[in-house]
């Protein structure tokens, strides 16, 4: 029987490099398919486990893996490592083949292994130490790493190849050591996505890694709960504006938003949930009316009002924008009808639209219609309570001016629909069939209304009727 060669083989398991189960089979065949299927699972060593005992075998590998010298050293400091260890040699270098290094891992060695002794903190640094150092010292290809540890990684042999590599970092900045990152900027110079947990304040180190970039392109900060502006950070950021295509901003307090001239996603999320007449509020908004993104094509804003600054910034993407979505619930409406006009003249790309909107700018989504005709999907919210608000009107203007492209359509159930112009409504998809008709909340839809929807999604002119929740989760009907 002729067997496959190598190269084929290899595109079959790469192929498979998701599928763990099937991967394990194939391990098992022979010894050709043992040596192509291992270094592949060790890829991503930091698969979910199905059960405790794979767990600890995983781990238990880690520790087998350890130099004499680092067992040596851990014995001398009264670290006994547990009796399940391999004291020969093991079959490969599994660490080596390892791309992705997660501090997660390393906690979860030590929680699994030492959680019933009586494991003091300075024992248990000098094993971590050990560890990481074995990581750091053996894998010469990582290409993602997630650290929280105040170990000096950047010191330890190897260290200059480790991070060569590395394309994204997940840091929680107020773990690691400003000199570390010093030192990382030395060598890690080639991330293309960088994320900061826990940022509040300047940081020497975390300056000096930013600066030292070469292609940097995505880059999400995340606050701690003393978050405090860093005006150095929004500078650096700014000098990487040539590379930066996506930012995520989870405060609005972090930086000063700065405008990055190939920015193309942005996201700000109003973490804090600052109220609208804040100081922090305040500022922000001189930021959004100052900013210019003209190669965005993605916004996406969570619990910000800020409804004339916004309606600047959109004006100033040149008509690049591809998606939006304002999420905001509760609040203050003033320049609400800027805003969407805003989208109306300046978002002929627009493919994607989420928005709030209140019944007085029911008015406004005819002249959306008309001069956004690349819509494939769009969201219309209730942004704050209304007693007995009729939907009909928006109903009437889908119908009307609906672009052929729109395949998926979620409204407010906070507002009410009539049966027959519910009806109507579902009869014009006739000529543009959706893929998605959505209701949030279903206050006011019956059961009339549900058995309609369910008629024409029987009959093939809506695939699927759904009502949905804040929670992401839906009930279908079809």
């Amino acid at each position: 029987m002729t067997e496959l060669n190598i190269d084929c083989l290899n595109l079959i398991f790469n192929e498979l490099r998701k599928d763990k189960e099937t991967l394990y089979s194939c391990l098992l065949v022979n010894k050709r398919w043992c040596l192509l299927v291992v270094p592949i699972l060790w890829e991503k060593h930091t698969w979910n486990f199905y059960h405790d005992e794979a767990e600890k075998k995983f781990y238990n590998i880690i520790l087998s893996s350890l130099s004499s010298s680092s067992k040596k050293f851990l014995n001398d400091n009264n670290i006994k490592l547990p009796s399940t260890i391999i004291s020969k040699s093991l079959t490969f270098n599994y660490i080596s083949f390892c791309k992705i290094l997660e501090s997660r891992t390393i906690d979860g060695i030590i929680t699994k292994f030492f959680k019933d002794k009586k494991f003091k903190d300075d024992k248990r640094k000098l094993l971590e130490q050990e560890i990481y150092k074995l990581f750091v010292n053996e894998c010469k290809n990582i290409k993602e790493m997630d650290l929280y540890t105040s170990q000096p990684l950047s010191l330890f042999q190897g260290a200059s190849t480790f991070f060569y590599n590395v394309k994204k970092l997940s840091i929680t900045i107020n773990c690691i050591l400003p000199n570390t990152l010093h030192e990382m900027a030395k060598f890690c110079i080639y991330l293309n996505e960088l994320i900061i947990h826990n940022c509040s304040q300047y940081n020497s180190g975390l300056i000096s890694l930013i600066d030292s970039q070469k292609n940097l392109k995505i880059v999400s900060i995340y606050p701690d709960s003393k978050a405090g502006t860093c005006k150095e950070l929004g500078k650096v950021l700014g000098r990487k504006g040539n590379t930066i295509n996506d930012l995520s901003l989870y405060s609005i307090n972090i930086i000063p938003l700065i405008s990055l001239v190939n920015l193309k996603n942005l996201l700000i999320y109003n973490f804090e949930l600052y109220d609208i007449n804040s100081i922090e509020i305040k500022r922000f908004r001189q930021y959004l009316e100052n900013s210019k993104f003209s190669n965005l094509q993605i916004l996406d804003v969570y619990g910000l009002s800020c409804f004339k600054e916004l309606a600047t910034l959109i004006k100033n993407t040149e008509e690049n924008l591809l998606e939006i979505s304002i999420i905001t619930k509760y609040v203050n409406t003033n320049n609400l009808e800027i805003f969407i006009n805003s989208i109306a003249n300046n978002c002929p790309k627009v493919r994607d639209l989420s928005i709030g909107i209140t019944s007085k700018e029911f008015i406004l989504i005819k002249s959306i219609l008309l001069n956004c005709r690349n819509l494939i999907c769009i969201e219309f919210d209730s942004i704050c309570y209304e007693n007995d608000i009729i939907g009909d009107e928006i109903l009437n203007y889908l119908i009307d001016y609906s672009p052929k492209s729109l395949n998926k359509l979620i409204l407010s159930g906070n507002w009410k629909y009539s049966i027959d112009i519910f009806k109507r409504f579902l009869e014009s998809c006739r000529n543009h069939k959706l893929i998605l008709f959505g209701i949030t909340y279903e206050i006011f839809i019956t059961d009339d209304h549900v058995e309609i929807a369910r008629k024409y999604v029987n009959e093939g002119v809506i695939d699927e009727f759904k009502i949905l929740y804040p929670s992401h989760t839906s009930h279908s009907y079809i």
